[in-house]
């Protein structure tokens, strides 16, 4: 079985597990706080061990990074990192908001860079977007590509939650110029949507978000074409350390990434 088809698997077994969970009373709970630094809920729980009973079961060699159970390792000769965050969105989740995934990852290496496979479940309906490298991106089984001609409605994303002051000054011509901005809470969920054409551009520059946020969605992006740069305009790369945050933007083309980025340092 190759990798990614264990990645699809494993969310498809997150998705049965969680999809009459989502919005109930058994969906929150406080099992202290996890690994990436959020406190862990019931869902979270659920999903992470469905996944882990999963790799056990087939005897598959690697190393988890979990956003809630931290560094899991399942072999003394691991194949690489399968980069978990389980459920991502899960605030909407405990509150039975229809917008959070499961992101999952394989990397052979400690960068993003040496992510081979990568899926993103949107588990309010069980919508499924993977990608391989140098294989394409694909949405069920139509493959996506970013959206390279321009809408008729120009969709722009970004994260501010939590942001600092400044940031928001920063960010704030964004918000005078354009009409149509969006923020849905589950970045790898919103990372699947650009890769698929229904953004144009999506901003996080918050120096918050965690290698399990990003893992799957990196992979999707970039074999979906898009441009995925970080806060420098640097190809984005980093390892995939507990400690590390980051910005990122990842853009259908270099056009609006310049428009974008022109009102930002303007």
């Amino acid at each position: 079985m190759q990798t990614v088809d264990i990645l699809r698997e494993a969310s498809n077994r997150i998705f049965e597990n969680v999809k009459n969970l989502a919005g109930t009373e058994h969906a929150a709970g406080d099992f202290g706080i996890g690994a990436g630094g959020d406190i862990s809920r019931n869902i979270d729980i659920v999903a992470e061990k469905t996944v882990l009973d999963y790799l056990k079961e087939i005897n598959f060699e690697c190393i988890v990074l979990g956003e809630e159970c931290g560094r899991v390792e399942l072999s003394d000769n691991p194949k690489g990192f399968i980069i978990m965050d389980a459920i991502d969105g899960s605030a909407n989740a405990v509150r039975g908001i229809p917008f959070f995934c499961s992101s999952l990852a394989f990397a052979t290496e400690n960068k993003l860079s040496s992510i081979t496979d990568g899926v993103i479940t949107n588990l309010a309906n069980g919508e499924m977007y993977w990608a391989s490298k140098n294989k394409g991106s694909f949405f069920n089984d139509q493959q996506i590509r970013v959206r390279s001609n321009d809408p008729i409605y120009k969709i722009v994303g970004v994260n501010i939650s939590g942001a600092s002051d400044n940031l928001v000054k920063r960010v704030l011509p964004i918000f005078e110029k354009h009409e149509h901005l969006r923020h849905f809470g589950a970045n790898a969920l919103e990372m699947a949507f650009f890769a698929r054409g229904l953004l144009d551009i999506f901003i996080d520059l918050r120096e918050k978000i965690r290698i399990q946020d990003i893992a799957a969605g990196y992979l999707i992006v970039k074999e979906a074409g898009g441009l995925l740069l970080d806060a420098d305009l640097n190809p984005l790369d980093a390892d995939l350390s507990y400690e590390t945050r980051i910005s990122f933007i990842a853009a259908s083309n270099q056009k609006i990434l310049d428009e974008i980025m022109s009102l930002i340092d303007q």
